[in-house]
C-alpha cells in the first residue's frame, strides 16, 4: 500500500500545481486527474467512476480569483487511491466500497480551502520579498521567491491529500463492516443520487431568464435517451 500512496502523492502534487499555479493544462479536473492516478495503479476504471461524480458535484465552483473551493482535484485522487488500494488490502472489487471510499473523502475536501489559502497569503509575503529584491537588482533572489511560491502550492496539494488519505485510512475500514450490507442496497441510489445532485447545483449557476424551460428540455431529453437505449 505505501507505494500506491506514494504514487498518489507525486500525482497528487502534479495535479496540485496545474491546478492554478502552473501549467494549466487542466489535468486537475476530477475527470482527468481521477483516471490519471488510477491508471498508474492499475485500475484506471475506478478512477473513471469516481472522478466523473467529483465532476459533477464540483464542476460549478472554479478556483478562479479570489475564490476558493473545497480542492475537488485531491478529493478525486485522493479517493481514487483509498478505493484502490483498500480494495486490494480487503480483497474486493465491489462499487459499494468505492462509494464509501468516494463519501468519506468529499468532507475532507474543506481542508484544500484552508490550506490553500494559507499558500495565497503566504505567498503575499513572497511577492513583497521579489519585489524587494528586483529594486535591488537581485535577479537569482527574486528568482527564487518565485519558486517557493510554488513549492507553497505544492506542499498545499500533498498536505489535503496526506489529510484526505489519513481520514479514509482512519474512517473506512471501520465502517466497511458496519455499513456493508446496507450499502449493497443503497449503492444504486447512490450511484443515481451523486450526478442528480452535481447537475442540480449546475444548474443552480446557470445565469438565464428561462432557466426553468432548460431544466424541463435537459429532463425530457434524459428520459427520451433513457428510453431509447
Amino acid at each position: 500500500m505505501s507505494v500506491e500512496l506514494f504514487s498518489g502523492a507525486l500525482i497528487a502534487l502534479l495535479c496540485g500545481l496545474d491546478r492554478t499555479a502552473a501549467f494549466q493544462v487542466m489535468i486537475s479536473r476530477p475527470l482527468v486527474a481521477g483516471p490519471l492516478v488510477a491508471w498508474v495503479l492499475g485500475e484506471p476504471l475506478i478512477g473513471l467512476q469516481l472522478g466523473m461524480l467529483v465532476e459533477l458535484l464540483w464542476l460549478a465552483r472554479l478556483p478562479v480569483g479570489a475564490a476558493i473551493p473545497p480542492d475537488d482535484t485531491q478529493v478525486a485522487i485522493a479517493g481514487t487511491v483509498l478505493a484502490v488500494s483498500l480494495g486490494r488490502v480487503l480483497e474486493t472489487s465491489a462499487i459499494e466500497l468505492q462509494l464509501l471510499c468516494l463519501l468519506v473523502a468529499l468532507p475532507f475536501g474543506k481542508f484544500g480551502q484552508f490550506f490553500d489559502r494559507f499558500a495565497r497569503q503566504y505567498n503575499i509575503r513572497l511577492v513583497h520579498q521579489a519585489e524587494a529584491a528586483l529594486l535591488e537588482g537581485q535577479l537569482r533572489k527574486a528568482e527564487w521567491q518565485h519558486l517557493r511560491g510554488l513549492l507553497t502550492f505544492a506542499l498545499a496539494a500533498v498536505g489535503t491529500y496526506a489529510v484526505i488519505i489519513g481520514g479514509g485510512l482512519l474512517v473506512v475500514p471501520v465502517l466497511w463492516p458496519l455499513i456493508e450490507k446496507s450499502l449493497v442496497h443503497s449503492v444504486s441510489w447512490l450511484q443515481l443520487a451523486l450526478p442528480l445532485v452535481g447537475v442540480a447545483v449546475i444548474l443552480g449557476t446557470i445565469n438565464v431568464s428561462r432557466a426553468l424551460t432548460l431544466f424541463c428540455a435537459s429532463f425530457g431529453m434524459a428520459f427520451l435517451l433513457m428510453w431509447l437505449v
